[in-house]
């Protein structure tokens, strides 16, 4: 019995040393089809900082600091419609529009001169989005205003994010997982730049001149017809698990801008829709993509505009974030 039991413990242990070399067998690398342009933007983005991959990604700041600042260095920048500003905006913000914002800060403002640039939108997306624009150019003191307006004041908030939430997508969620396609290729810029500081100057002023209006898609669009775009769930896994859009690929965060292997199995033939909890981190990702050629969309009020009253119940067990009267103030707005 002795020396079956030797030689028994002697086969289990051969059988963990061979899955523990296994295990460190490095994996077969995809090769990824990158032109020289994308890997010179690549480059240069990293040689500045990679702020994607920092602990300041996503740049987002609550509306309760913002108005506890107001007297301080910061400068408010409302990024909504004439109108809408003209209804009821900050006390000290300035109207601009998306497209004028690169020249308004080569030319207008002295952007260091103020300890934080706020931009402001209705919802805090298309905000979001600009925020990453601007980030990525090089303006390191701005911050995107979490929910938009509607966190400063409940007659907007009614209006707007209150308005949007809703639980009508939620018998038709999938609880599968997606597996990744094969990583190929990433989009062809074709900007004839030679720098990757030209490159990133060349897209960045296309996207500004582009505008907002293809920056955010509906749950009614993309639940309409699920196949016609690639869908980015871009969340913990545990989120993903317990119910996604149909035919969801999740892509963990901090883990796949600017790494090569992860963003080239995008496919950079199809509209690419990317969501997460509140639309605020998918709209930073789809500005990255957007710069490096991806047809990319963030879905408009993220989980919350097709399963809300399950991020609700569900709100302690996976944190959740449900918008909710809680995350509204009610802040002076001047006109």
């Amino acid at each position: 019995m002795l020396l079956m039991i030797i030689g028994f413990a002697g086969c289990a242990q051969k059988k963990a040393d061979t899955q523990q070399t296994r295990s460190q067998e490095p994996a077969a690398e995809q090769v990824v089809s990158v032109d020289q342009e994308t890997q010179l933007l690549l480059d240069d983005l990293r040689e500045n900082g990679d702020y994607v991959n920092s602990r300041e990604f996503p740049s987002l700041i609550k509306a309760s600091i913002v108005h506890d600042n107001l007297d301080k260095k910061i400068h408010v920048i409302d990024i909504r419609s004439a109108q809408l500003f003209a209804e009821g905006h900050i006390k000290g913000a300035v109207n601009k529009r998306f497209e004028d914002l690169p020249t308004y800060f080569e030319n207008d403002i002295k952007p260091f001169e103020f300890e934080k640039i706020i931009i402001v939108s209705d919802d805090g997306q298309v905000s979001a989005y600009t925020t990453m624009l601007l980030r990525l150019i090089g303006y390191g003191n701005v911050f995107s205003m979490r929910w938009g307006m509607s966190a400063w004041n409940k007659k907007i908030a009614d209006k707007g994010w209150l308005k949007g939430v809703t639980g009508k997508y939620e018998s038709k969620l999938d609880t599968i997982t997606h597996v990744k396609p094969s990583a190929t290729a990433l989009p062809l810029l074709k900007t004839m730049k030679t720098s990757g500081q030209e490159i990133g100057q060349e897209r960045y002023k296309k996207l500004f001149e582009e505008g907002t209006a293809n920056v955010l898609i509906s749950a009614e669009e993309v639940f309409g017809n699920p196949d016609k775009y690639f869908v980015i769930n871009y969340d913990r896994k545990d989120k993903y698990e317990k119910g996604h859009i149909p035919g969801a690929v999740r892509f963990k965060p901090d883990e796949t801008l600017g790494f090569v292997s992860e963003m080239g199995s995008i496919p950079a033939d199809k509209t690419v829709v990317v969501y997460c909890g509140t639309g605020h981190n998918s709209a930073f990702v789809t500005a990255y993509l957007r710069l490096f050629g991806y047809d990319a969309r963030t879905l408009q009020y993220g989980n919350n505009g097709f399963m809300y009253n399950k991020m609700v119940s569900e709100k302690v067990a996976l944190s959740w974030q449900p918008f909710t009267n809680e995350d509204v103030n009610n802040y002076e707005v001047v006109k």
